[in-house]
């Protein structure tokens, strides 16, 4: 129990002197931004947020030495990141107010809107962020964005179902017509085989033996022949039962 005392009172101790650790790195940024070194405050910003990421004046600053560069997309990820750690209303009315900012210069007036009407809800009397942010809905309603285009793309898709079923229909349409034509062409040459007393003609002229069939002299002659090879196996036993001695045969492989 006593060593656990102990060890909870060491952990304490490190947490309190990690709070009070000094950010050396901060000021340093604060002075290059006074400066308008924006590019080495920045720098110094992501530093000093790295080594700090609890704490919220450098995710802050970071956003406006970005936006202090022109570099606005840039800055309006930086302003959300920071809103993410930030805790009093008058940190997050300057946060919101900034972004909104960013958006008038990107000319996206509907999130301006909305970011300087939550600056207004952390600090309803500041009265830039009143101003900013009735400027951006008088651009907003001087420049309405473009309708949602989903319709016309759904539009466009029943025209090509459209187009595409008349080709289905269209093509069916051929098939059709294609197979009575077919139809036709295999009756003229059904009706031409009847006139020619049933027998198919050759590309000679020649009448063509029906596919596998066999004729009938042909198949007279092949039993002849077998006919004859068993009269000779036949005399054959018959001579080895005179002699009494059977013969012995090797097989082949």
């Amino acid at each position: 129990m006593k060593n656990r005392i102990i060890y909870l009172l060491l952990l304490l101790l490190t947490f309190v002197a990690n709070a009070q650790e000094k950010d050396k790195v901060l000021p340093k940024a604060n002075e290059e931004y006074v400066a308008k070194n924006f590019v080495d405050a920045e720098a110094n910003y992501r530093i000093s947020h790295s080594k700090f990421p609890s704490r919220t004046v450098a995710s802050y600053n970071l956003g406006n030495s970005i936006y202090k560069q022109n570099q606005f997309s840039e800055s309006k990820f930086a302003y959300a990141n920071a809103l993410k750690s930030l805790k009093t209303r008058s940190q997050k009315h300057k946060a919101f107010h900034n972004l909104g900012n960013v958006f008038m210069k990107e000319k996206d007036y509907t999130q301006a809107v909305e970011a300087y009407k939550n600056a207004l809800r952390n600090n309803p009397e500041d009265e830039e962020t009143r101003y900013n942010y009735a400027l951006a809905k008088k651009m907003l309603k001087d420049n309405p964005p473009p309708k949602d285009d989903k319709n016309k793309d759904k539009n466009k898709d029943k025209d090509k179902n459209k187009d595409k079923d008349k080709d289905k229909d269209k093509n069916k349409k051929d098939d059709k017509k294609d197979g009575d034509k077919d139809k036709k062409d295999d009756k003229k040459d059904g009706d031409k085989d009847k006139k020619d007393n049933g027998k198919p003609k050759d590309d000679q002229g020649q009448p063509k033996p029906k596919p596998g069939g066999i004729s009938k002299q042909r198949t007279e002659n092949l039993l002849d022949a077998v006919n004859n090879e068993e009269k000779k196996i036949q005399e054959k036993v018959n001579a080895n039962k005179e002699k009494g001695s059977p013969r012995k045969t090797e097989k082949d492989w």
